[in-house]
Parts: C-alpha cells; structure tokens; sequence
C-alpha cells in the first residue's frame, strides 16, 4: 500500500472532523443559544461537510480495501465522520497501525 494513501485519507478524516465540530457549534448556536447569524453559519458549513464527507468516505474505503480491513472495522472508519470528534481519534488509530505496514513495504534507498 503506498503511503499517499494514507495520507490523503488522513487529510479528508481531519478536514470531516474540523467541519463537524464547527457544524455542531453552529446547530448548538442555532437552537440552544439563539445567536444571529448562526443559521446561515450552520447552512455553510452543513453543506461543506456533506459534500467532503463524501470524498471522506471514498478515501477511507479506499485505505480499508487496500489495507484488507474486516467489513466491521470498515463500517467503523466510514462511521467515524459522523460522529463529532470520532473522526480524530479514529484517524489516529489508523495512522499508528498502517504507518507500520507502509513504512516496512518501502523499499531501501541505496546510497551511491
């Protein structure tokens, strides 16, 4: 598995996870503390994380495919994304056990 998989997954996981906090701030605003303005906010940032979300869930089915994933672990990676701040610590995760696996498939720079 190369390594620019893994790195493209992480980026999307993080970039989910930043836009998921930020919607969850905006509906807390919206409708618990009635802010001006927090409609339109939440509306922005809620269309942005559905349409990255989407990208998120091709990069990690891509990384679980690769990587040979259980179906439950999978689902798990794919899930993660929609639960606020999951997306975190699930890439981290991730990052330690195929950071392993990439690294012991590179091959060896031979010095001239």
């Amino acid at each position: 598995m190369k390594k620019s998989v893994l790195t493209r997954y992480r980026v999307m996981a993080y970039v989910t996870g930043v836009l998921l906090v930020l919607l969850t701030l905006g509906v807390i605003a919206k409708y618990v503390l009635d802010i001006n303005g927090a409609a339109g906010f939440t509306r922005v940032v809620g269309i942005a994380h559905g349409w990255l979300y989407v990208v998120y869930l091709v990069f990690a089915f891509d990384l679980g495919s690769k990587a040979k994933w259980p179906v439950g672990k999978q689902l798990w990676v794919l899930l993660a994304g929609t639960i606020p701040t999951a997306a975190f610590f699930v890439e981290r995760k991730v990052s330690h056990e195929l950071e392993a696996k990439t690294a012991d498939e590179s091959p060896a720079v031979a010095k001239a």
